[in-house]
């Protein structure tokens, strides 16, 4: 047990590793530099001009602010990103107030705040925006583990022992199978797995198995002999998605998280909604409302006043403190009464430690997309759990490290992974249903050692044109389209190569004329040449009325569509490949598209490496082996 405790202590240490190197990182980028040079790194937004301000449905305070110089810069700003909100105005009239991004465009910011009332100064002008660090997270990753190692006893210390190889883990014989009808063999083996474990079940789900449908499925059956369901992912996005898949199954779903973090298409299922609809609200509103009256009659005294008036001031004080703890109280209660009528509720991973959980524990816990999460995130949860479902699929996309060398030591390994290789009656997915075979075939062999198949309706899908070999990949060697750096954001482009790409694009086009164009993505692992790219779709007027997607690999994680361009942007004359060399976000992008799959990239560059050696050779033997040159023609 030593040990098992030893590994668990070494994962707390590299954790430590990777905030410091977040907070670094943080320091560097903003709280170390000056106004003007944080504006020129897009963590800054300054001046600000405040066009809308108010309350959410959840009473929180927000701020919709717009800027009135530098317009259209790029910046780093995201839905969901914590931010601090600041004045520059003179000493007496100035402040600071934390928020969450809750969606941004080129211009205009709408932040919550992390209060319930609005500043005054707010409204004094000369007000700008930062991105801030955000210490919780790693707060209560830290104090999950420090729980974990800690446990002497109970099914905490067991669900650890198992996670970390050192007891079985164990099944029970599920009396009655279910066998639901529309599934295939091993996604109804899979949830036979989930209702016959007693502790913990790893569902294995490739890219189009039909994960999340098995999961939804899974989860129905929970709650025919389970009061409550936790479902949990490490983001809110896919938090979002199973909230929605689960309420469309017909199940009562509640979602925890601050509203600022939570898509507009599920407000309906949040907490902050559902209170604020709950017959009691109005009651609860109303003595908030009573209590702010008696604080405000408090306040009128001031410094000198004589024994009376201290008298009636303590007691306004006093009846607002009393006022507050009565609605707290039955805030409490009406929270307790909706968590209670839940089936499933569903939060984050960090999430789970919300203060309206504490002291709540669930017979099952589920974690999907377990392999996208720190192992110290994916305890969080655990904490709650009597027996556990992990779901995932650990050779796409992997929890982001800032750390070089925590990621080296063993950060970047999922728990998920660790129980891959320790636990058994792991249930993979086999059956597929977004790309045809062609397609499937090279990350199959590479990743799931061949157990893949395509269904039946996809197995031989094409592009209905001449032109429809499935598989295509577009050499640029020889043509000295070297990649270039953006000199501040530091992120690749190769303007050449996305050229090359625009004029497949355009025989894809010519070959659709009276047909209906196929859904088309263009994806590449490099930022800079999204935005390339995007500049270069606005401006084309071949291209400005045709429906693409573009983004990174990153950002279209989860999406498909009939036919993928990537974009590898590396080319170079020292063969070198940078973050291509992840190949589980290449099995992501490579698994994109339903019919067709175009891959620019420099074989120079790339072609010393195994990985692209043997995409290569697969494209030759099996797909449509081209070179940049037939289209400079």
């Amino acid at each position: 047990m030593a040990k098992g405790i030893a590994e668990l202590l070494r994962v707390k240490e590299l954790l430590r590793l990777e905030k410091e190197a977040d907070l670094e990182h943080y320091r560097e980028k903003i709280e170390r530099l000056p106004l003007e040079k944080r504006k020129e790194e897009g963590v800054s937004w300054y001046p600000l001009q405040v066009i809308k301000q108010g309350y959410t449905i959840g009473e929180r305070a927000f701020i919709t602010v717009e800027r009135t110089q530098h317009l259209n810069e790029k910046h780093q700003f995201r839905s969901g990103k914590t931010v601090r909100i600041f004045s520059n105005q003179p000493a007496v009239n100035r402040g600071e107030a934390n928020g969450v991004v809750y969606f941004v465009d080129k211009n205009r910011m709408k932040v919550i705040l992390n209060t319930k009332d609005l500043p005054e100064w707010i409204s004094l002008g000369l007000i700008g925006v930062d991105l801030l660090f955000d210490e919780r997270s790693y707060l209560v990753m830290e104090k999950a583990l420090d729980v974990v190692v800690k446990a002497e006893k109970g099914r905490l210390k067991e669900l650890r022992n198992i996670l970390l190889g050192k007891e079985d883990a164990l099944f029970d014989p599920v009396a009655h199978p279910v066998q639901i009808s529309g599934l295939n063999a091993s996604q109804n083996k899979a949830i036979n797995a989930i209702l016959s474990a007693r502790d913990i079940s790893i569902i294995h789900g490739p890219p189009g198995t039909g994960k999340t449908t098995t999961l939804v499925h899974a989860v129905r059956e929970l709650c025919k002999t389970e009061h409550t369901v936790l479902v949990t992912a490490p983001s809110n996005t896919a938090v979002d998605l199973l909230t929605e898949r689960l309420s469309e199954a017909g199940l009562n779903v509640v979602r925890i998280g601050n509203i600022s973090r939570v898509d507009e298409s599920i407000l309906a299922h949040t907490l902050d909604v559902r209170m604020a609809q709950h017959p009691d609200s109005k009651n609860i509103r109303k003595v908030k409302i009573e209590a702010a009256e008696a604080r405000k009659q408090g306040r009128k005294y001031r410094r000198r006043f004589g024994r009376e008036e201290y008298q009636e001031r303590r007691q306004w004080f006093q009846e607002a403190k009393a006022l507050m703890a009565w609605a707290n109280q039955l805030e409490d209660r009406m929270i307790d009464h909706i968590l209670n009528g839940a089936q499933v509720i569903t939060c984050t991973l960090i999430g789970s430690a919300d203060k309206v959980l504490e002291g709540r524990t669930f017979r099952s816990v589920v974690i999907d997309e377990a392999a996208q999460a720190l192992e110290p995130a994916t305890w969080v949860p655990l904490l709650k759990a009597s027996r556990v479902v992990l779901t995932g699929d650990p050779f796409q996309l992997p929890p982001t490290v800032k750390s070089n060398r925590a990621a080296r030591e063993g950060l970047a390994i999922t728990l998920i992974e660790k129980g891959l290789n320790r636990l058994p009656g792991v249930q993979l997915l086999r059956t597929q249903y977004r790309m045809n075979t062609e397609i499937m075939q090279f990350s199959n062999k590479w990743f799931y050692e061949g157990q893949l198949e395509a269904a039946d309706e996809v197995k031989d899908g094409r592009l209905k044109i001449v032109d429809n070999m499935p598989v295509v990949f577009i050499d640029t060697a020889g043509c000295g389209f070297d990649e270039k750096v953006h000199p501040a954001y530091k992120s690749r482009f190769n303007p050449e190569e996305a050229q090359i790409l625009c004029e497949h694009l355009y025989m894809l086009i010519d070959h659709h004329l009276g047909l209906p164009l196929p859904s088309i993505a263009i994806i590449s692992p490099y930022r800079e040449q999204v935005i390339h790219l995007e500049d270069k779709k606005a401006e084309d007027p071949r291209l400005q009325d045709i429906s693409v997607t573009i983004n990174t690999i990153d950002g279209f994680q989860g999406q498909e569509r009939d036919v993928v361009y990537i974009s590898l942007v590396r080319s170079n004359g020292k063969g070198d490949i940078g973050f291509l060399k992840d190949y589980r976000r290449m099995n992501v992008a490579m698994t994109r598209a339903k019919k067709q799959l175009v891959i620019v990239g420099d074989s120079a560059t790339i072609g010393n490496d195994p990985f692209y050696k043997a995409f290569l050779e697969y494209s030759e033997k099996w797909g449509k082996y081209q070179t940049a040159w037939e289209y400079m023609m």
